[in-house]
C-alpha cells in the first residue's frame, strides 16, 4: 500500500487533552514517552508516579471511602450517571484519542467509549438493586437476611488494547457499590487514562460536595507501582487485565494477604465451524473477530475449525477475506485493519509464524505493509492451515494470525477446541439445534463465553465477561458481577423474648 499524507499526531492528541481539561504539565514534560502506533511518533511525555506517590494515592483513596460508602447507593448512583453525560459530550474526543493513542480505527475507539457509557447506565440502575436475600431460619421469632457492604479501594490494572473500557466495567460497578477506584492504566495508553480522569472530574464537581477528594485515582508507572497496588494492605481487591505470566504473579501476590482478584488474562479463542453454517454471515463473523483491532483482542479469534465437507468452500472465502481487507492508517484511510502496538508485537508475530511453517502449516499473509513508517508496525493479517492443533496452535499470540484446522467429528472437534490452557471466548457456527445445545452443554466449550452463530468477540456490558482456566476465573461487567466488589453479610434478627438455638442444641444456665 503507497503511503498516505500524514500530519504528526501530537498536536491533534493533546489539543483533545486541553479541550477535555488535562493540565499540559501532566503530558507535555513527563519522564513516560507516549508514542502513537500509527506512526511511532511520539504524542506525549507523562509525569509517572513512584512508589512513594502511588501510595499517598491509595491512602488517599482509602480515606475517601470511609465517606463515600455512607453515602446512599442511589445518591452514588446519580454520579455515575453524571459520569454517563460527560461521556456522551466528550465521545468524539476521547474516541479519537482512543485511536491516536493505540490505533484503532475510528468505529472502534467511538466503540469503547460507548461501552463506557453503556456500563454507566447499567451501573445507575444497580445502585437500587444492591439486593439481598431474605433467608427462611428454623426458630421462631427470629429474621434471617443477607446485606451486602463496599469493600473499600478497588485497584484497577489496565492494558493497551481496551485503555478506557476495561477501567469504565470496574469502576461504573465499584463506584455504585461504594468503592473507591485507583487505577494504574498501562504505560503504553496513558493519556486516554488522564482524559477519562478529567471527564470523571467534570461530573464529581457537577455531582457537589458528597463527593470527597480521592474518589478516583490515577497513578501512571511501570511495574513498581502496580506491585505497590498490588500489595498493599488497604486495597482488598484488584481488577487485573494483561497476560497469564502477569496473573501467575499478580495472583499469588493478593492471596499472600487474603485479598480478592478478578482476573481477566489470555484468551487463545476457538470456533467450530459446521456443515450446515450460513457461510455468508459466517466468512464476516470470522473475519472480524480474527482481524478486529488488528488481532489485539484478548477475545480475537486464533483457532477455526471447521468441518472438512464445507473445508474446500469456506476456507478459500475466507482467504480471499483475508487477503482483500484494507490495511492502513486509520486516521486517514478507511481500512479496517490498523497498527499492531509496537516493534515487539510485530516481532511475536513473525516468530509465530516461522514455527507454524516449521510445523507444517501453509501461511497466507502475515507481511509488514510499508507505508514509509519505518517505526509504525503495520501488518497483513495472516490465515494459516494448520495439519493439527500443534506448536505455536496452543500460544496466544497477540497479534491477527488465525489458525485453520479439519474435523470430522463434532465432539473431537470441541475436545480440540477446549484442549488449549485459556477458556475465554468461543463461538460454533451451526443450523444444528443439536449442535448448538451440545456446543453450550456442560460437556461443551469450557470457556466463560460460549457463542452461536456470533464470532467471539464484541460482548456486551450486559453479561457477565470473563473466562476459565489461565483466563483468571474473573467477572467483570453484567449480569451479578457486582457482587465481587462487595462483602456479605448474614443476619439473623431475634425479635422474640426466647431464644431458640439452631439445629436444636440445648445450653441453658442458671
Amino acid at each position: 500500500m503507497a503511503a498516505a499524507h500524514h500530519e504528526p499526531l501530537a498536536e491533534p492528541a493533546q489539543e483533545i487533552l486541553r479541550r477535555l481539561g488535562v493540565p499540559p504539565a501532566a503530558y507535555a514534560n513527563g519522564e513516560l514517552r507516549t508514542i502513537s502506533p500509527i506512526d511511532g511518533g511520539q504524542i506525549g511525555r507523562v509525569r509517572i508516579d513512584g512508589p512513594a506517590d502511588a501510595a499517598r494515592k491509595i491512602e488517599a483513596a482509602h480515606a475517601a471511602f470511609q465517606v463515600w460508602r455512607s453515602v446512599p447507593a442511589p445518591r452514588r448512583g446519580e454520579l455515575v450517571r453524571l459520569f454517563g453525560e460527560e461521556l456522551r459530550a466528550a465521545k468524539a474526543d476521547l474516541g479519537r484519542l482512543v485511536s491516536i493513542e493505540v490505533g484503532k480505527i475510528p468505529s472502534e475507539g467511538l466503540g469503547e467509549v460507548q461501552e463506557m457509557i453503556d456500563i454507566c447506565d447499567f451501573a445507575v440502575g444497580l445502585s437500587r438493586q444492591l439486593y439481598g436475600l431474605t433467608i427462611a431460619t428454623e426458630r421462631p421469632g427470629h429474621r434471617m437476611m443477607e446485606t451486602w457492604h463496599p469493600l473499600g479501594v478497588v485497584g484497577v490494572i489496565s492494558a493497551f488494547n481496551f485503555p478506557v473500557a476495561v477501567w469504565s466495567w470496574n469502576a461504573a460497578l465499584a463506584l455504585v457499590c461504594g468503592n473507591t477506584v485507583v487505577w494504574k492504566p498501562s504505560e503504553k495508553a496513558s493519556l486516554t487514562a488522564l482524559a477519562t480522569q478529567a471527564i470523571l472530574a467534570r461530573a464529581v464537581t457537577r455531582f457537589g460536595s458528597d463527593a470527597p477528594e480521592g474518589l478516583a485515582e490515577v497513578i501512571v508507572g511501570d511495574r513498581a507501582v502496580g506491585e505497590v497496588l498490588v500489595d498493599h494492605p488497604q486495597v482488598p481487591l484488584v481488577s487485573a487485565t494483561g497476560s497469564t505470566r502477569m496473573g501467575r504473579d499478580v495472583g499469588p501476590r493478593l492471596a499472600r494477604r487474603f485479598a480478592r482478584a478478578i482476573l481477566e488474562l489470555g484468551g487463545n479463542n476457538g470456533a467450530i465451524v459446521c456443515p450446515s453454517a450460513d457461510q455468508d454471515m459466517t466468512v464476516r463473523a470470522v473475519a472480524f473477530a480474527a482481524m478486529g483491532t488488528a488481532g489485539q483482542r484478548c477475545t480475537t479469534l486464533r483457532r477455526l475449525f471447521v468441518h472438512e465437507s464445507v473445508y474446500n468452500q469456506f476456507v478459500p472465502r475466507l482467504k480471499a477475506a483475508f487477503g482483500s481487507v484494507a490495511v492502513g492508517d486509520p486516521l486517514a484511510t478507511t481500512a479496517l485493519v490498523g497498527p499492531l502496538i509496537d516493534a515487539g508485537a510485530y516481532e511475536a508475530m513473525q516468530q509465530a509464524l516461522a514455527a507454524a511453517r516449521l510445523a507444517g502449516g501453509s501461511v497466507a499473509g502475515g507481511e509488514r505493509v510499508d507505508l514509509g513508517r519505518p517505526d509504525a508496525y503495520y501488518v497483513r493479517p495472516a490465515l494459516v492451515e494448520m495439519p493439527e492443533q500443534a506448536g505455536p496452535v496452543l500460544e496466544e499470540t497477540f497479534a491477527p494470525i488465525l489458525y485453520v484446522m479439519p474435523y470430522t467429528d463434532f465432539e473431537d472437534a470441541v475436545r480440540k477446541h477446549n484442549a488449549v490452557a485459556a477458556g475465554l471466548s468461543s463461538s460454533v457456527f451451526t443450523r444444528d439445534l443439536g449442535e448448538a445445545e451440545r456446543f453450550l452443554a456442560s460437556e461443551g466449550s469450557d470457556c466463560g463465553i460460549a457463542n452461536v452463530n456470533i464470532g467471539t468477540s464484541g460482548a456486551e456490558i450486559g453479561g457477565a465477561f470473563g473466562g476459565e482456566k489461565e483466563t483468571g476465573g474473573g467477572r467483570e461487567s453484567g449480569s451479578d458481577a457486582w457482587k465481587a466488589y462487595m462483602r456479605r453479610a448474614t443476619n439473623t434478627i431475634n425479635y422474640s423474648r426466647a431464644l431458640p438455638l439452631a439445629q436444636g442444641v440445648s445450653f441453658d444456665i442458671d
